[in-house]
């Protein structure tokens, strides 16, 4: 697949699956795919963000039209009750932040995506905090392969706790910042 014609639409593909019905993380297959084509190392990027994109707007879109058929079947598959019940009133009061705090986070997506979509979030923020979420998921990815080079799998290995539980801090305290003096 590294060097396939197809392999951007097989990176599209992946990230819209990753984001809609399976819940493992696209960098297992990202890190040596941008190792070994730098050349297309942002594009790539630009193609798992685009992927995720898509497969969001189809998790709202299930969670806005078919909720009442196919939500009890994705609250067992992938959280439970009382979770989803939390993720709702969350949607409510601070959807934006809370889809940005899920898209950078090791939560299953598919959570926020659903919670929109059952919530009838707005459509518009949901996909602004997806786009920016993702992007930093991937273009960091990239980024740090583009100065890491060879050694970037090891040190995203290394360090990828540390920089989840980093990012989701900066992105809780931009929230708690907007709700204190919003």
């Amino acid at each position: 697949m590294i060097h396939s014609k197809n392999m951007l639409t097989g990176i599209t593909v992946a990230s819209f699956l990753e984001s809609t019905i399976v819940p493992v993380p696209l960098e297992a297959m990202l890190i040596p795919l941008m190792q070994a084509r730098r050349e297309r190392l942002w594009l790539i990027a630009l193609m798992a963000t685009l992927g995720c994109i898509v497969g969001a707007v189809f998790g709202y879109a299930m969670g806005y039209f078919l909720f009442d058929l196919v939500g009890d079947w994705f609250i067992q598959t992938f959280s439970n009750p009382e979770q989803f019940d939390r993720v709702k009133q969350q949607m409510q009061s601070q959807g934006f932040w809370f889809v940005m705090t899920v898209g950078i986070s090791p939560v299953p997506f598919q959570i926020a995506m659903l919670a929109a979509g059952a919530t009838q979030f707005s459509l518009l923020y949901f996909l602004l905090a997806t786009a920016v979420a993702r992007s930093v998921r991937y273009f960091g990815l990239a980024a740090v392969v583009y100065i890491a080079g060879n050694k970037a799998e090891a040190l995203i290995k290394r360090y990828k706790i540390l920089a989840v539980i980093g990012l989701t801090a900066v992105v809780v305290l931009l929230w708690w910042l907007f709700n204190t003096f919003a």
